[in-house]
């Protein structure tokens, strides 16, 4: 841990790393990236020069995380799904505890108070089923070959390329629109080559998905919109 003035850092030390990098997670957590040779006072220099845009995003992330409510799961609510709204309506018998019928989801109104609980189970199985097949889209496109796709809650990550090049991803990505979702996988397809957001790195992203930055960017400053579940 790396305290700088009002700002504390978790360290992350790679061996093939040759830069320092900040990061800003999806939770407000600052990360510093760098050689592990790297000394402390070095390390302070570059978070006072990159104070300002530290300051911007936390600023950015805070506004977001607040403009967001939770769901409460009564009548006509909205909830995402591949970027489209469907307005929530509570029926009093049906075969599943939820579905998504004629524009609507159909929850049973007995099950109100479980209701975060079946949206992420119904999101998790579609979202297995829609981000795996643009795994094999693009997999074979970038040449590599993933281990297998695997959904559950990563916490404030979009995705990741685990151990054994097993891809994970956040069952919320079902919730993003198609086009910025695709980014995602892309994005955690481009680590099976490089595990590190070297200019290789982007170049891979870049062949696959020429318009990539418009979708980080995108990414970056409309993510939290999803988080109010």
């Amino acid at each position: 841990m790396l305290t700088v003035g009002d700002l504390s850092f978790a360290l992350k030390p790679s061996s093939r790393r040759r830069t320092m990098q900040i990061t800003v997670d999806r939770g407000g957590d600052l990360v510093l990236s760098a050689p592990p040779d790297v000394e402390e006072e070095r390390l302070r220099a570059f978070v006072i020069e990159k104070r300002f845009w530290i300051y911007t995003k936390l600023a950015e992330k805070d506004r977001l995380q607040k403009a967001v409510p939770n769901k409460t799961f009564v009548d006509g609510e909205g909830f995402l799904y591949l970027g489209r709204s469907y307005r929530l309506r509570l029926v009093e018998e049906q075969s599943a505890p939820l579905r998504l019928l004629n524009g609507r989801f159909m929850l049973k109104r007995s099950l109100v108070d479980d209701g975060r609980k079946h949206l992420i189970q119904w999101y998790s199985v579609r979202a297995k089923n829609w981000l795996g097949e643009k795994v094999r889209d693009y997999a074979a496109r970038m040449e590599v070959q993933p281990a297998g796709v695997k959904v559950q809650d990563l916490g404030y990550r979009w995705g990741s390329c685990g151990k054994g090049d097993c891809l994970y991803f956040h069952w919320k990505t079902i919730l993003l629109p198609p086009h910025i979702a695709e980014y995602v996988v892309v994005h955690e397809l481009a680590h099976l080559h490089q595990p590190h957001h070297t200019p290789e790195f982007w170049q891979r992203v870049e062949r696959a998905m020429p318009d990539f930055d418009r979708r980080k960017t995108w990414l970056a400053e409309h993510g939290m919109d999803v988080e109010g579940l």
